[in-house]
């Protein structure tokens, strides 16, 4: 069973119904026992980066979501849920973040002619060809709406980039721990297959 982590501030449906379209077992919870017995976990997110911390700790599941990632099963951070895995973010100054993952969130810069937020479709380079990109074409095409963006402490954990006005770092890697600044669920075929190359893992 995938866990889709209900902490009040996620885009749970989407993710729900994108999971059930390819044929898992899933279910939207807030309870740390059903998250513990997960065969995986999705962290989604939308909004405010302090707000959704907020939501973690006010609902009991910091604890159970990092012993989760400590356990070494598949776990996919998504949007904010990526963010909220790193030390912290420019949105929320002071507001530490879970700390997971070395690197700061930073606020798209302006630019003329470069709408922010970034809503929309941006293609993506593959650093890395394994994991979540498993038989992706080059170059995808998937789905972004942020303000903020990620600069990864650690270089050797990203495993995508996109271009929109500077490089951000679109999605990282580490063992079975996949986020993406990105919506897979929002993405297509593309971000189908995603999911289910994360489903995958979740089975062996």
């Amino acid at each position: 069973m995938i866990a889709v982590i209900d902490y009040g501030a996620g885009n749970l449906l989407s993710v729900e119904k994108a999971l059930r379209f390819i044929g898992c077992d899933t279910a939207v919870t807030r309870d740390p026992a059903r998250l513990k017995a997960a065969d995986a976990a999705v962290l989604p997110g939308v909004g405010a980066f302090g707000d959704a911390m907020a939501c973690l700790k006010s609902s009991g599941l910091v604890r159970p979501v990092l012993d989760f990632i400590g356990s070494g099963r598949p776990f996919l951070g998504i949007c904010l849920g990526l963010q909220l895995l790193f030390e912290g973010s420019e949105e929320a100054p002071g507001v530490p973040g879970l700390g997971v993952l070395r690197g700061k969130i930073l606020r798209i810069p302006k630019a003329p002619g470069l709408k922010i937020p970034h809503v929309g479709w941006n293609s993506l380079d593959l650093i890395r060809r394994d994991g979540l990109f498993q038989g992706l074409e080059d170059h995808p095409y998937v789905y972004f709406v942020h303000s903020y963006y990620l600069k990864a402490a650690d270089r050797g954990i990203v495993s995508a980039t996109a271009e929109y006005g500077v490089t951000l770092d679109a999605a990282v890697a580490k063992g079975s721990l996949f986020a993406t600044q990105f919506h897979p669920e929002k993405s297509g075929k593309t971000g189908l297959r995603m999911l289910r190359n994360f489903a995958a893992a979740a089975r062996r």
